[in-house]
């Protein structure tokens, strides 16, 4: 099932509210017409019971009107006037309505899947919406992806519910599927990111996804431990983050240099400080070193492969180079000409 943002109340919600305000309304006319059922005949002219009154009450909202049960004082008659009437007028709304909103609800929410479906290119998919997954999707509209172009795939009903909040389409079900999979089109998708909790679950979905889309989309997953990550790679993981590894290398660099452990902060924190970003070269920039350039680049990558900036020998842009600089959050990110 396919959640896109801003979803309305479900029809079943609709539908209980509609019904209890149904109920409300037999059992106000029972009421009513129990209080004044001296001025109401049956045919067996033995007055009305409570039982009487619910079954004219019935019969009288929902139109069918048999006649057994009649009003004959003008009191009577005038409370049909005044109450019964708007009351039966009342009650085929709600059932009207109930029918046609459940009707528009179903109508509208599979226009919408259309129209998203139809649009839907060059998408990123996420797998796994807990923390990993969470600031995966920060970091991407931090670097001004648009929001429409995400699509989480999670089966948990807390990270559904918070993914539409957050304004994004979701797709309920196990990534390791390749049904929950082409529900969010992964072969016309740009990456898919892996950010599950099990490294075992990263592993299936890594081929799963491999298998659909021959190996054209790029796959980016996360594992807990070091060893799996090889078996992410020969699985078809393009890159692979190991998170216990990267936090106790973070750790050990704390202890040894703690200035330092400050400004990898700085890079990972969204929204504040420093930020690490990516462009292509411009043609004025082709043939010139990348130190002397005005933004801080601190590395190029040319054909796939990262050139650091270390060494005593800095390469010079060529074109069709890819430039990684640090920049600051306040501005705006670099698009190249």
């Amino acid at each position: 099932m396919i959640r896109l943002p801003l979803v309305r109340r479900g029809p079943l919600r609709a539908l209980s509210i509609r019904m209890a305000f149904a109920v409300l309304l037999v059992l106000a006319t029972v009421v009513i017409i129990y209080s004044d059922r001296g001025g109401y005949r049956d045919v067996n002219n033995d007055g009305l019971t409570l039982l009487d009154c619910f079954y004219y009450a019935v019969v009288s909202l929902s139109t069918t009107g048999y006649g057994d049960i009649t009003p004959v004082t003008p009191d009577a008659r005038l409370v049909n006037v005044l109450l019964i009437t708007p009351a039966r007028v009342l009650f085929l709304i709600i059932l009207v309505g109930t029918t046609l909103e459940v009707l528009t609800d179903q109508y509208r929410n599979t226009l919408r899947v259309s129209r998203w479906r139809r649009k839907l290119k060059d998408h990123v998919i996420i797998c796994g919406y807990g923390t990993k997954g969470r600031a995966a999707v920060g970091a991407l509209l931090e670097n001004g992806y648009d929001k429409s172009k995400i699509v989480i795939v999670e089966n948990r009903e807390d990270a559904l519910r918070q993914a539409t909040a957050n304004g994004l389409a979701a797709v309920t079900g196990n990534a390791t599927r390749s049904s929950v999979l082409n529900e969010a089109d992964v072969k016309n998708c740009k990456s898919v990111i892996i950010a599950t909790d099990s490294d075992e679950a990263s592993v299936l979905i890594t081929l799963t996804v491999r298998q659909l889309t021959a190996g054209q989309v790029r796959i980016i997953a996360a594992v807990r431990e070091q060893e799996n990550a090889a078996l992410l790679k020969q699985s078809g993981a393009h890159h692979v983050i190991v998170s216990s590894a990267t936090a106790g290398r973070l750790l050990g660099l704390t202890t040894t240099a703690p200035p330092l452990i400050d400004v990898v902060e700085d890079l990972l924190t969204p929204g504040q400080g420093m930020a690490l970003a990516m462009r292509s070269a411009d043609r004025s920039e082709v043939g010139q070193s990348p130190r002397g350039l005005t933004t801080l680049v601190v590395a190029l990558i040319r054909r796939g492969k990262v050139l650091p900036l270390g060494g005593e020998q800095t390469p010079t842009i060529e074109t069709g180079d890819m430039l990684v600089y640090i920049r600051n959050q306040d501005s705006p990110v670099e698009v190249s000409s």
